[in-house]
């Protein structure tokens, strides 16, 4: 009997061990997987951001925030846990993780449908409307119910535990069946819930000043049903065609780059030329067997847009705000669409290359294109 006692004795430290080591973080967490390899950018998609936009050091994502826009993971999730280090580099830098997003840009503007974690330094200032602490809400056309809100769609956190640049901040958000909370340096302070949509991509956002972003992680958890309304766009196949910095990639008369300049995620003409040949932007891209779609705000003095040859007037753009422009050709025939309508059926297609055009000053933006559907 005395035996025995001693023999548990001496398994007691080793049962301890066990149960410690069963309970360790690294355990609970080994399924998590990097989600960067710290080497390229493997795994991510260039959104309507350059390859310019995005460097490695040191096994860091530096994001020099330019121009504004997103890098997006090359596959959808659901349920998962995403853990990041970030800092900004400059006081009062602005950028963010989007979650649960579609493939491409929104009309009109250079971020996607999704919900948004916020990355934002102290330097920036705070208001009513936001904080620099890690708020959460849906933006162009997501929903989601803030837990802590004050009124809208935002949800605030409840400590201040981000620090100042450049110091490191640790992010943790977990996101399960349309809910999501932010933990900010190691304690959750930011919740929502009833998010739409719930499965789509992770982005990374460009928007001004330089990042850098180190052990960038996911846990991937058990998917469950979720209705196709609550399901982000799924990849269609577009590719970038203009960087946000230059034009690169176009080819303007050299009078004509004097009218058209890149700045930021708008291409502008400001509507000044006189001769037809400077009105006209050209694109190295061929017109045949593909999809063009880009985002038209005409100005106040602008009667109508060409883009590979074919005019959409005003009335067809219905007014001066931002519309989605959509070109197909196919076996020589073109079909525009207007806020996904079509405008012009099964015409011939006005010429091999794509451009554009206006009869009076307009902003361009999201420009992509993909083979014909």
């Amino acid at each position: 009997m005395q035996f025995a006692r001693s023999a548990v004795f001496r398994l007691l430290p080793l049962l301890t061990l066990l149960v410690l080591v069963l309970n360790t973080p690294a355990t609970a967490q080994e399924n998590f997987r990097p989600l960067f390899n710290g080497q390229d950018l493997s795994g991510w998609v260039l959104v309507n951001t350059p390859r310019e936009t995005w460097s490695i050091q040191d096994g860091m994502l530096i994001c020099s925030g330019r121009p504004t826009g997103e890098l997006r993971t090359d596959r959808m999730y659901q349920n998962f846990i995403l853990e990041v280090e970030w800092r900004h580099m400059v006081p009062g830098g602005n950028a963010g993780i989007f979650v649960w997003a579609d493939d491409i840009t929104s009309r009109g503007v250079p971020f996607h449908r999704s919900v948004e974690v916020q990355v934002l330094d102290h330097a920036y200032g705070q208001s009513k409307g936001h904080t620099t602490h890690g708020d959460i809400f849906p933006i162009h056309g997501a929903k989601m119910t803030p837990i802590n809100g004050r009124g809208g769609s935002r949800a605030f956190p409840t400590e201040e535990r981000a620090k100042a640049s450049p110091e490191w901040n640790h992010y943790r958000i977990e996101c399960r069946d349309g809910a999501i909370s932010l933990a900010v340096n190691g304690s959750v302070v930011t919740r929502g819930t009833d998010a739409s949509p719930r499965k789509g991509y992770i982005c990374i956002e460009s928007e001004g000043g330089t990042v850098h972003y180190r052990n960038l992680r996911i846990q991937e958890l058990p998917d469950t049903p979720v209705d196709p309304e609550h399901v982000a766009v799924a990849s269609r196949g577009f590719r970038s065609i203009y960087t946000g910095l230059n034009l690169q990639g176009w080819l303007p008369t050299a009078v004509g780059r004097q009218h058209w300049q890149a700045q930021d995620w708008t291409l502008n003409y400001d509507g000044q030329a006189t001769v037809a040949a400077d009105i006209v932007l050209l694109s190295q891209e061929a017109v045949a067997e593909r999809c063009f779609l880009v985002d038209v705000r005409p100005g106040e003095n602008c009667s109508s847009v060409t883009v590979a040859g074919h005019k959409i007037t005003l009335e067809q753009l219905s007014g001066r705000d931002w519309v989605r422009l959509q070109l197909v050709t196919r076996s020589g025939q073109s079909t525009v669409f207007v806020n996904d309508k079509p405008v012009l059926q099964n015409v011939p297609a006005a010429q091999t290359a794509f451009s554009l055009a206006a009869e009076g000053s307009a902003q361009f933006a999201n420009l992509y294109v993909r083979p014909a559907p």
